[in-house]
């Protein structure tokens, strides 16, 4: 086998790979905005606010924890649960609305 053969079978296997996880990727954060979504219907049904400041910043000192562990920037998780965030708030606030 050529060395540019070789080459192309490890880049078609990451790229499967990569393929993979991004499937896992989403189907995780849709399963985790059902959660949302159902926190979000429980707060508005109970008059509490849509977010909590205190809980946010715990969860991400914990993912900087975890991507810290993972090997992964972790001022770039930081940026991807504080986008997580704000579109759970956003739908937590339309809850609210909609009492």
């Amino acid at each position: 086998m050529t060395d540019s053969a070789r080459a192309a079978e490890i880049l078609k296997d990451h790229r499967d790979s990569i393929d993979r996880l991004d499937a896992i990727l989403v189907y995780t954060l849709g399963e985790r905005f059902k959660h949302t979504q159902a926190v979000g219907k429980l707060k508005a049904v109970n008059d509490l606010p849509p977010s909590d400041p205190d809980r946010e910043a715990r969860q991400i000192a914990r993912l900087e924890d975890l991507a810290q562990r993972a090997d992964l920037d972790p001022a770039f998780a930081k940026k991807f649960l504080a986008f997580i965030i704000q579109e759970v708030i956003q739908h937590h606030e339309e809850h609210q609305s909609k009492q």
